[in-house]
């Protein structure tokens, strides 16, 4: 398939491809098709390798894979359509449409009843069945029930925390052919397949044309051998389908299509764009995982966690990722998508657990680290609200209007702070800074539509200013922070600038004695000496930012690095002027600010 992306997006489509590239060496892999979709559409289609050992059949856009686990969003998707529609509840006893359940109870007396919420969230406290549920697939549905009926083991009391469970949505595949009266991949075809043109995809592998199906393998003994494939079964529900690249676009599409929330109709999807993006928020925390490559390399966090078949996952470099993985003997396949910006990818493989999560993690990484970047990412905007109050503060910062405070404070402004007190510290303010306008350098925060930061600039030194509106239907300034932030003195302002410079030097770590700093005789000269070491092993280089706090005896810089931010701290004696204190913290690394 052709790009058909703008010019300045084929650059980062290709770099992609060269990253794809360069994981796939040395790797046993049969063959591989991926796409990329932004915006509902498929931009991008790329296949390698072969469908099927021993021929010429390069995967293409409507080649056919088995999906595995991502099936799982396909049934969570037919719950929630069945719910909308008025025929079950999420916090129904899985009991009262599977009554082969009847008699099951928890590993502990008070444990709760188990629900559909529970099997959907991954919480019944089921034990985690891979690789056993992966050769389940063609369970015959009278054995099934007999499990069913003599009770399944549990790892954890229902409710108490996640553990994945093949099980657990192989009982919400009964649960739906209870509820809609016939067989689950029926319904899946009727109420979602059918009406989302997704017409390559399909339970049956009998179904798919020999020339667009992909055959799954394992590479054993330095040669690749066939896996066998299990026919639909019991356990289809939690992973019994095959589909293409194409047909994953639109189902892709539909869910990065529920965001932002707005007013216009649903459309013609199946499913309500709400339940789409219910699918897609944290129902059940994962716990979180730290690692880092190297150890002078930042850690990497990995935190989020799962919705209604779905992973949701929070990244400190492009926001929260939305998506599901598919491993099975024979196939690999993932699918994710960036909310923000409606970018998403598709990796389809046909090898046992085949490394299609590795592959679409460094596509996505890729591409939204592009330069310019393919995909502009929606970002959190103020209200008009708070527009409104930051306007009407720095009106008050420039000269105090009992009208104006008036009209801008909710009632508790007065009682948490007397309103003369606040006129007293703003006047406070205009004599120690000077005039004061926004502050160019600095990007104003938005934390929520009613909740906003910026700094002031003055002739001497900034002010960091923070409102907070109330929840009235005519939002009034709930809280108002005024952080005066004088200009440190030219002699400290010459030390930090020595140490940034002295961190610098990519060459060699920084010398502590080579610095010279005038340290007071309680300052761990050692100690220094690793951090600043470490600190250059971490960040360098780095560059001296703008102070963010000036008390009397010393002052505070935000220090700026490809790598990260720090802070960097001096505090010296008043009679000597030597360092007592030389600190550096990391700044917190947040996720960016993305809207919903």
């Amino acid at each position: 398939m052709d790009i058909t992306a703008d010019p300045p997006s084929v650059a980062a489509l290709r770099a992609a491809d060269a990253a794809v590239d360069k994981l796939l060496e040395g790797r046993h892999v049969p063959g591989v098709a991926y796409g990329v979709v932004l915006g509902g559409e498929l931009i991008h289609v790329r296949g390698i390798g072969t469908l099927r050992i021993g021929e010429d059949a390069v995967p293409g856009v409507d080649s056919v894979f088995r999906i595995a686990s991502m099936t799982k969003s396909f049934t969570a998707a037919t719950m929630l359509a069945l719910r909308d529609d008025g025929l079950l509840a999420l916090d129904d006893p899985v009991a009262r449409y599977v009554p082969d359940l009847k008699d099951l109870r928890g590993p502990t007396t008070d444990a709760p009843t188990i629900t559909l919420r529970h099997l959907l969230t991954m919480t019944a406290g089921l034990p985690t069945d891979d690789p056993w549920g992966d050769r389940q697939q063609g369970l015959d549905l009278d054995r099934f029930a007999a499990l069913l009926r003599a009770g399944p083991t549990f790892a954890w009391t229902p409710g108490l925390r996640f553990e994945y469970s093949n099980l657990g949505y192989g009982i919400l595949g009964r649960v739906i052919t209870r509820v809609a009266g016939r067989e689950y991949q029926d319904v899946v075809r009727e109420r979602l397949l059918e009406p989302l043109g997704m017409t390559a995809t399909t339970f049956e592998e009998t179904a798919v044309p020999p020339a667009r199906l992909a055959h799954g393998y394992l590479w054993r003994d330095d040669a690749y051998q066939p896996e066998p494939i299990d026919p639909y079964g019991a356990l289809a529900s939690m992973g019994g389908i095959y589909t293409s690249v194409r047909d994953l676009a639109r189902w892709v599409g539909g869910f990065t299509d529920a965001f932002p929330p707005r007013d216009d109709p649903d459309g013609s999807h199946p499913l309500r764009r709400s339940s789409r993006r219910e699918m897609q928020q944290v129902h059940r925390a994962i716990p979180t995982s730290l690692q880092a490559a190297s150890p002078d390399a930042l850690t990497e966090v990995e935190t989020g966690g799962y919705g209604l078949g779905l992973f949701i996952m929070d990244d400190l470099r492009v926001g929260r990722i939305v998506g599901h993985s598919g491993g099975y003997p024979g196939f690999g396949s993932n699918m994710r998508w960036q909310p923000a910006s409606g970018l998403g990818v598709i990796v389809l493989t046909n090898h046992r657990y085949g490394p299609a999560t590795v592959l679409a993690r460094e596509l996505m990484r890729s591409l939204l680290g592009a330069d310019p970047a393919i995909a502009t990412p929606r970002r959190l905007a103020p209200s008009s609200s708070v527009l409104a109050a930051r306007a009407g503060v720095e009106r008050l910062l420039a000269g105090w209007d009992d009208d104006l405070a008036a009209r801008l404070f909710a009632m508790n402004i007065e009682l948490d702070e007397p309103i003369v007190r606040r006129r007293a510290e703003i006047e406070r303010l205009r004599t120690v800074h000077g005039a004061l306008t926004p502050d160019p350098d600095e990007p104003e925060v938005v934390l929520s539509s009613l909740d906003l930061e910026w700094w002031m600039r003055g002739e001497r030194g900034r002010v960091k200013v923070g409102v907070l509106l109330s929840p009235e239907p005519v939002p009034l300034v709930q809280d108002l922070s005024l952080t005066s932030v004088p200009e440190p003195d030219a002699g400290l302002t010459s030390l930090a600038t020595r140490i940034v410079q002295a961190l610098s030097n990519e060459a060699s770590p920084p010398d502590a004695d080579a610095i010279a700093l005038p340290l007071a005789a309680t300052v761990d000269r050692p100690a220094l000496a690793r951090v600043l070491r470490v600190t250059w092993a971490r960040f360098a280089p780095l560059r001296l930012g703008a102070a963010i706090a000036a008390p009397e005896t010393g002052a505070t810089w935000r220090l700026h690095g490809d790598r990260g931010d720090l802070t960097l701290r001096l505090e010296r004696e008043t009679a000597t002027g030597d360092l007592t204190v030389v600190e550096f913290q990391t700044v917190a690394r947040e996720a960016p600010p993305l809207a919903d």
